[in-house]
């Protein structure tokens, strides 16, 4: 698990479960979209400033990987970290952890850029978008530390 990065919590509630009484595999991916929204109101990036400078978050490519159960009334500790690289894209991964036992239930892993409302592409340097839209940059630099990903990568 990284230290670095945002932390929420969430309950697994009823209408969330499958007949196997257990959360169904949509409901990962919605966790994983729950902490990635959360980093980035957290890093005080509001949907009011991306809209006002024409711009959103777009979900490339999303994988998640069920490792243990979670049921209803189970609490779960959604730790998303964020990696940017040198080009247009960049990660937000999450990890989903069963917070009764400290067992990682699944993780979520992301892909994802910033579009461009008008020209319908993806803006060069998200990183810097980004961080130009925080109201605190403080707040964004403790959240959203500047990263590298490996070259390659």
């Amino acid at each position: 698990m990284s230290t670095s990065g945002h932390h929420e919590s969430i309950t697994v509630r009823g209408y969330e479960t499958d007949a196997n009484r257990h959360l169904n595999h949509a409901e990962y991916h919605r966790y994983g979209e729950h902490g990635r929204e959360e980093t980035l109101r957290a890093a005080t990036v509001g949907i009011n400033a991306l809209s006002a400078d024409g711009i959103g978050p777009v979900i490339l490519e999303t994988t998640a990987r069920f490792l243990a159960e979670l049921v209803v009334g189970d609490r779960v500790d959604i730790h998303t970290t964020t990696t940017f690289g040198a080009g247009k894209t960049f990660r937000m991964d999450a990890e989903l952890v069963r917070a009764r036992d400290g067992v990682t239930a699944a993780t979520i892993t992301g892909v994802l850029g910033l579009l461009d409302h008008a020209s319908r592409r993806l803006v060069a340097d998200p990183y810097g978008r980004l961080r130009a839209l925080a109201e605190d940059t403080a707040a964004f630099d403790a959240t959203i530390p500047p990263t590298q990903l490996p070259e390659g990568s």
